[in-house]
């Protein structure tokens, strides 16, 4: 039996690794495919690789590609900070106090059905397109999913351990402290994720008003003058960011959440 088990647990594994592999190599294929037929207007692999080769070497704006990603970097980081700090306590009055709810709660779901990218001419009349308004952008992206995330974490916490605290004469605040909170990072963190999946997904949009650096900055500038090998490799490297820093936020939250590492 134990044998069984262990080639089985074996199999899996090695599916695990296999699978990655076959799925690239079937996008590849396709990517051939498709860019054989057309290479006009879908570059091949070959192509792509030299344009992002000659972006290191021949920067476009005179911005090496790094100091692009650190901008588009920069604008999320700020924004996903404010949207954490404002939204975790937002979110928190909203799960925890019933009175809070029901008045700027109720404000806050009229508007938050509506898409950042909408708020993008108000703000652009209101702000110009400077820099403070791509990181507002991304803040209207962004602060809704840390909201709704907590807000259902801490109305999600299980009512015994509520009364564990109520027993041992703990006040609202430490039961809120040393209780709810912890008992809420999971959702907390899975808002976080979100907001950072959505602020770097808002922030590209963002910088194809008026920017003059960012990954946003730099596929506009391949629709202006077609050259889509260049789009195409900005596209990589927003892919490779997104994923990158979806893997940071989950090493975070395994760090925070031990409990939860299974």
């Amino acid at each position: 039996m134990m044998n069984k088990d262990l080639q089985k647990t074996t199999w899996q594994k090695a599916m695990y690794l296999i699978f990655p592999v076959i799925s690239i190599g079937l996008l590849m294929m396709a990517w051939l495919m498709v860019s054989t037929n057309r290479p006009d207007l879908f570059p091949g692999p070959a192509t792509t690789w030299e344009r992002f080769r000659k972006l290191l070497v021949k920067p476009l704006g005179r911005i090496p590609l790094w100091v692009h990603i650190l901008d588009s970097l920069r604008r999320v980081g700020i924004a996903v900070g404010l949207s954490c700090f404002l939204g975790i306590i937002f979110g928190v009055m909203m799960g925890w106090n019933r009175y809070f709810n029901a008045t700027l709660g109720i404000i806050f779901e009229v508007i938050r059905p509506i898409p950042p990218l909408a708020w993008i001419p108000l703000i652009t009349i209101w702000f110009g397109i400077g820099e403070f308004p791509k990181i507002l952008i991304v803040f209207i992206g962004t602060f809704a999913n840390v909201v709704v995330n907590t807000a259902t974490g801490v109305r999600m916490v299980d009512a015994q351990q509520l009364d564990v605290g109520k027993t041992f004469g703990a006040s609202q605040f430490n039961t809120l402290l040393h209780i709810v909170l912890p008992a809420s990072l999971p959702a907390i963190f899975a808002g976080i994720r979100t907001a950072l999946g959505a602020g770097w997904a808002v922030v590209l949009a963002a910088e194809m008003l008026g920017a003059t650096s960012g990954v946003g900055f730099l596929i506009t500038r391949g629709n202006e003058i077609g050259d889509t090998a260049l789009i195409l490799v900005s596209m990589f490297i927003i892919g490779i960011i997104g994923a990158l820093l979806s893997s940071v936020t989950s090493w975070i939250e395994r760090k925070a959440c031990p409990w939860r590492t299974n």
